[in-house]
């Protein structure tokens, strides 16, 4: 090779140097473990590390600590759901409580569903209906169609119509090793988080009217995967499929379907799920150090479900991950 190249090569090799000497010096502060949470929002939200704590399944939200934040009181409706009425499962508690009050804030009527959390469901109706709003409560399993095609009759008996779905029931057990994976298990996922969607949208469709809105909630982990929890990842990848067909499938029909795919989020799924000394770190590996409060996630929803914000939206997946980069 021609040799009038190397002492470029060489002068550009010591300037590499000069750079990388300056950071060496410089040395590592630790300033990006001293520094707490990412707080950018209305109010103050908790940050790890939280007490220890784990539930039995499904988990009730009146048992955790600290007690998720999901009243939103910084958020003044406007009308964006007025005269509107939308179904929720798993809507007694986490995000699914959370969406429902400020559903009922822009003026929806409320059906919520939930397994067998009377307590939690029950709370999420009273603050439904301190919003000025109906709400319904409707105890059932989501992977029956029985009980999906019930639910819907009984809004509609409740409301007069149905505008908005939210299909946002989950099952989530994690797993050191695909051996732990059992059959039951891995049936058990599929038939809640991907069967339960399936079985509400097909029970409502027939009823949405042009204007109407599918939100699903999916996850961070059907778009990045999770070691630990390989057949929750599978459905909530699942979900985003499904909802980006299904928006294309109802768009000649004016009925929209999008997914908030959140990352972890304070509510009871996930110490029902890890155990005492995982929830005390829940959250702290995303870039905002903490977990989001269900009161973040739900202005989303509000967004995907209202034909003033998002019309021109379908089949679209809304990540609320808190960053991108995090451990």
């Amino acid at each position: 090779m021609d040799d009038r190249f190397e002492p470029r090569a060489d002068t550009i090799a010591d300037q590499e140097r000069k750079i990388q000497a300056v950071i060496d010096a410089k040395g590592s502060s630790g300033d990006s473990e001293k520094r707490g949470a990412v707080q950018a929002g209305a109010r103050k939200y908790p940050e790890p590390p939280f007490p220890r704590q784990h539930q039995r399944k499904p988990g009730e939200e009146f048992r955790l600590d600290p007690a998720p934040m999901y009243e939103a009181p910084f958020w003044k409706g406007s009308g964006k759901l007025e005269g509107l009425a939308a179904i929720i499962t798993g809507g007694d508690s986490g995000i699914g409580r959370a969406v429902a009050v400020l559903f009922a804030r822009e003026g929806c009527d409320i059906a919520l569903c939930h397994l067998d959390e009377e307590r939690d469901a029950e709370d999420t109706k009273k603050a439904v209906e301190a919003e000025g709003r109906k709400a319904i409560v409707l105890k059932g399993d989501v992977s029956d169609p029985a009980f999906a095609t019930a639910a819907v009759k009984s809004a509609l008996d409740a409301f007069g119509r149905l505008d908005v779905v939210v299909p946002n029931a989950a099952f989530q057990e994690h797993v050191e090793t695909l051996e732990d994976l059992t059959f039951e298990h891995f049936d058990r996922t599929l038939k809640t988080n991907l069967y339960g969607y399936f079985n509400l949208v097909k029970a409502a469709v027939p009823h949405l009217r042009p204007g109407s809105a599918i939100v699903m909630t999916g996850s961070v982990t059907g778009i990045m995967g999770n070691e630990d929890l390989l057949d929750y990842s599978m459905t909530k990848g699942g979900i985003h499929a499904f909802a980006r067909s299904l928006g294309t499938h109802l768009a000649p029909r004016a009925i929209r379907v999008n997914v908030v795919a959140p990352g972890p989020v304070w509510t009871p799924l996930n110490p029902a799920d890890k155990d005492a000394e995982a929830t005390s770190k829940f959250g702290s590996g995303t870039v905002m150090k903490r977990p989001a409060q269900p009161e973040e996630i739900a202005p989303a929803f509000v967004f995907l479900a209202s034909r003033q914000c998002s019309s021109y939206i379908t089949g679209e997946v809304l990540p609320i991950i808190g960053g991108y980069g995090g451990g």
